[in-house]
């Protein structure tokens, strides 16, 4: 029973943390690097609009938003993974299959270009159980060394 508590609150907690990372670089990319884009956005709630401003929208405002979504979905499967202990590698996947889910869905609402929905689920899948790569569990292993000594 704690294990399965300890693996669900890892799941939860690399959930939360990928996308607490994922918004703050699509408000980044919104605020300052595409400050027009942004302020063009803003309160835009007719599906026909967002797609024809997604459709002037500059390339690297979504290469901004797909580095966004890697790097919160290596965050977060690096978090699960520390949280988890072990079994590193699963929860990274389940993560994985949570944030894909997220993705579409996000994808759904906001319509990108086409391009886009390829781009994002081939650079995204392979992301998620990052949190298990040799040069991370070092790092977790580290951490955890520190933490109780």
């Amino acid at each position: 029973m704690r294990s399965a508590l300890k693996s669900t609150a890892a799941i939860i907690a690399g959930f939360v943390a990928a996308s607490i990372v994922m918004m703050i670089i699509e408000t980044i990319n919104g605020k300052v690097i595409y400050p027009e884009l942004g302020r063009a956005g803003e309160g835009m709630t007719d599906r026909e609009r967002v797609r024809a401003l997604l459709a002037t929208a500059p390339v690297g405002a979504f290469l901004v938003v797909i580095a966004g979504w890697v790097l919160g979905s290596i965050a977060g499967g690096w978090l699960a993974a520390l949280i988890a202990g072990r079994s590193g590698i699963t929860h990274g996947l389940v993560l994985g299959v949570l944030l894909t889910l997220a993705g579409v869905a996000n994808n759904l609402m906001v319509p990108p270009p086409l391009w886009f929905w390829f781009a994002s689920l081939v650079v995204l899948l392979p992301s998620y159980p990052s949190g298990y790569l040799p040069s991370t569990r070092i790092l977790v292993s580290n951490l955890r060394w520190r933490l109780r000594g």
